[in-house]
């Protein structure tokens, strides 16, 4: 089966390498406000920036995507499922923060990520983040405790069930005063909505282009 993960990460490399699909792969897991499009655009922001990591990895011998659980309590997005990411500090690269935010939340060192590429950056309103998603394979088996006050829980989440057409459905939220159709993936309970659901829906598009391009 670690053949057959590097197999999948070699092809999601090269489909990286390609035009991406962007705020469209966006757009299918958005809260359903008007004018959504322009409000996705990292372009002519003053934010603040963030990078994530698309962790590729084998979880009881089947490809998994790695995301986790924020605790309560936190001024951003608490208790919502994200990446393992954060704000950049200093002069790292956006990278190099993503790699950086994985280790201090799931003590996952740099050393043992190969980095695959990048997907389309996506801007966060309510907290004024750019956020830059990376897609990584580790190169080994992991354990991957929570290890920082902001993660509650660590989910692996088998590839075939996140691109599985079931997986993803529609509630109606109340968001800014008003009803909303908000996309989710039911995943290990949880509902992965927001932010994290659009770029994991660009990463499985990738995904599936990825498979695609093989046959």
């Amino acid at each position: 089966m670690t053949s057959s993960l590097a197999v999948l990460a070699d092809r999601v490399a090269a489909q990286l390498d390609r035009p991406l699909p962007g705020h469209e792969a966006h757009l299918t897991m958005a809260p359903r406000y008007p004018a959504r499009r322009a409000d996705l655009s990292i372009e002519n922001r003053a934010c603040r920036k963030a990078g994530v990591l698309v962790l590729l990895h084998l979880h009881n011998d089947a490809p998994a995507v790695v995301l986790t659980v924020r605790r309560d309590h936190l001024p951003d997005h608490a208790g919502q499922i994200s990446f393992p990411g954060g704000e950049r500090e200093g002069d790292e690269s956006l990278p190099e923060t993503a790699l950086r935010e994985a280790e201090e939340e799931i003590a996952l060192l740099p050393s043992s990520v190969k980095m695959l590429g990048h997907l389309t950056p996506l801007y966060i309103p309510p907290s004024n983040f750019c956020v830059h998603p990376f897609v990584g394979q580790a190169t080994s088996m992991l354990d991957l405790p929570p290890t920082d006050d902001e993660v509650g829980e660590v989910l692996h989440v088998p590839l075939t069930h996140l691109l599985a057409p079931a997986t993803s459905a529609v509630e109606s939220r109340r968001l800014k005063g008003e009803e909303v159709n908000v996309p989710y993936y039911d995943v290990a309970g949880h509902k992965v909505w927001g932010a994290t659901a659009m770029m994991l829906a660009e990463f499985l598009t990738v995904t599936r282009q990825a498979a695609a391009s093989a046959e």
